[in-house]
């Protein structure tokens, strides 16, 4: 998915990976007995914040990467009929 919107600093824009409707043994799970989405692939990277030199740091995530996060970490965001979210580099626990 490419997308028009450029996040700043060192933000990134995660398109959350949704957890099956059905378990393993064949259980339809209704909205209610989801959980919040940990897991997503990063579709935006903001250029980097910068050192006290003026210099931008490199991100070490980058646009494709299916990442782990804190499951209430980011702000949530409507775009295109989707659900995104926007948050810090921080934020993201470790890169699959």
């Amino acid at each position: 998915m490419t997308i028009s919107m450029k996040p700043l600093g060192s933000r990134v824009v995660i398109e959350p990976i949704e957890q099956e409707d059905i378990t393993a043994g064949g259980i339809v799970l209704p909205e209610t007995a989801k959980e919040k989405p940990q897991k997503g692939t990063i579709i935006a990277v903001g250029p980097g914040d910068r050192n006290e030199d003026g210099d931008r740091i490199k991100m070490d995530v980058e646009e494709g990467d299916v990442v782990l996060f804190a499951k209430y970490s980011g702000t949530e965001i409507k775009y295109d009929g989707k659900k995104l979210l926007i948050m810090r580099e921080s934020d993201i626990l470790a890169i699959l």
